[in-house]
């Protein structure tokens, strides 16, 4: 352990995994863990949570599990009471929450709309509400949200509300951070390009719209979209946080880290 969250409560937002296997947010937590960083583990389903803090626990770490529903405010404020009576004021709020629907403003549901932007948008403004009186009382601290290339380029997949809301994501961030820069509360995001991770895995009907339902297929041609040759992996989202969390990014904020493998340079 190298020390570079020694002494931070965090608090990771979707910090289980949908399916066997490494998501961000599960990566982030433990990877928090394991710079010395005591870890709220929120998730919707508790099972995951739990699965990930016992992770932390078994390297020796500390960690709570707490189901959440990001979308209810009252589930929010109990999430974030929850991580504060177990370990003391918040100092980093990882927001890792998300959802990809297929589908443009034509073919989406209304209801598919509502509920993306439930989770994606509104998550992390209930999330930042609640926790950001916190950091301004306790001195500061860093929030990271997780967005996406998805927010500032088509990526061949038509899903209009993750487009929609990671954008909204990015400008909240940005604001925001003006908005707390003197305050002392950092607020940035990363955007993930194509990532291997359970979530992709399982969105409805991402690799219906890659390769006609076979997963595996959907995994090469995103390797083959990428100039370094291949997808990133959870653990590349982690270690980007782990920058923007830790005190080595003390005089960053406001910004957009692509975490892409070159993607973004190349979309026409």
């Amino acid at each position: 352990m190298l020390g570079r969250l020694n002494g931070k409560v965090a608090l990771v937002v979707g910090a289980g995994s949908v399916g066997p296997g490494w998501g961000n947010g599960k990566a982030t937590a433990t990877l928090f863990a394991r710079e010395g960083a005591v870890v709220c583990c929120a998730d919707i389903n508790l099972a995951a949570a739990e699965e990930t803090a016992e992770i932390i626990r078994g390297e020796g770490g500390r960690a709570v599990a707490v189901a959440c529903n990001v979308a209810v405010a009252a589930e929010v404020e109990a999430m974030v009471k929850t991580c504060i009576d177990a370990f003391g004021p918040i100092d980093i709020l990882d927001n890792n929450v998300g959802l990809a629907q297929v589908g443009g403003v034509v073919e989406l549901p209304e209801a598919d709309w509502d509920r993306v932007m439930d989770v994606n948008l509104k998550g992390a403004y209930l999330t930042m509400k609640h926790v950001i009186p916190v950091m301004v009382e306790n001195g500061g601290g860093s929030i990271v949200n997780i967005s996406s290339i998805a927010g500032i380029r088509y990526t061949g997949v038509p899903y209009a509300t993750y487009y929609a809301s990671k954008s909204a994501l990015n400008h909240l961030t940005r604001t925001t951070a003006v908005e707390y820069a003197a305050r002392k509360v950092r607020v940035n995001a990363i955007l993930p390009g194509l990532m291997k991770t359970p979530m992709v895995e399982k969105s409805a009907n991402l690799a219906q719209a890659y390769a006609k339902g076979d997963v595996e297929a959907m995994w090469a041609e995103r390797d083959r979209q990428v100039p370094m040759g291949h997808m990133g992996d959870a653990w590349d989202v982690a270690h980007a946080a782990l920058y923007l969390a830790s005190d080595e990014s003390k005089y960053v904020t406001g910004i957009e880290l692509v975490v892409d493998g070159g993607i973004t340079l190349k979309y026409s």
